[in-house]
């Protein structure tokens, strides 16, 4: 549900429309990874041979975890340590995705707890970014799903179609209906 709180002020962002959102998109990565085939795991993508499937799933926590240190820690919110590119395991993967899925929600909080706008940090120089929670959520869940689709896209190059139970939930936004009814 979105608040107005005038005729004249933008809608207010709720924790509805900016953490559920969040959430949902890491429950679809989370679905990805578990369901890579073993054997694809060390395999070097097609057309870049430097790159492999483990470093691309690895990124994906790796790059939350950046952001958290940059946005985050300056803010009170503890950095997850980042996993092996090179000798990460899925399982490895999987364990470190909820830390720095938390410190991405917690990023999220903490701009909605500010009025919609996260807070700049002298640790983001970058600034191209535009801090307000809307575009924060928008690049994290494009920049998660741009990697999902190269997985699985990669998966079917190298002959390992994911099972069809996980390529269709990769659209399957709704959570499962145990979690709903909760």
């Amino acid at each position: 549900m979105v608040r107005a709180t005038s005729l004249t002020q933008a809608p207010e962002p709720t924790a509805d429309l900016i953490i559920e959102p969040w959430r949902t998109s890491c429950r679809i990565t989370r679905l990805l990874v578990s369901s890579l085939p073993a054997t694809i795991w060390t395999k070097p993508v097609p057309g870049l041979p430097r790159r492999t499937v483990r470093m691309v799933a690895a990124h994906l926590h790796n790059s939350r975890s950046g952001w958290i240190n940059t946005l985050g820690v300056p803010l009170g919110i503890p950095r997850p340590p980042r996993v092996s590119v090179f000798k990460a395991t899925r399982q490895e993967v999987l364990a470190a995705l909820p830390a720095s899925e938390r410190g991405i929600e917690d990023i999220l909080r903490a701009g909605l707890d500010a009025g919609g706008r996260v807070p700049a940090t002298r640790k983001y120089v970058w600034r191209n970014l535009p801090l307000d929670v809307g575009h924060v959520l928008s690049y994290f869940v494009a920049h998660e799903g741009h990697h999902r689709g190269q997985l699985v896209l990669v998966a079917r190059q190298l002959g390992a179609r994911l099972p069809r139970e996980a390529t269709d939930k990769l659209w399957w936004w709704q959570p499962p209906r145990a979690a709903r009814r909760g």
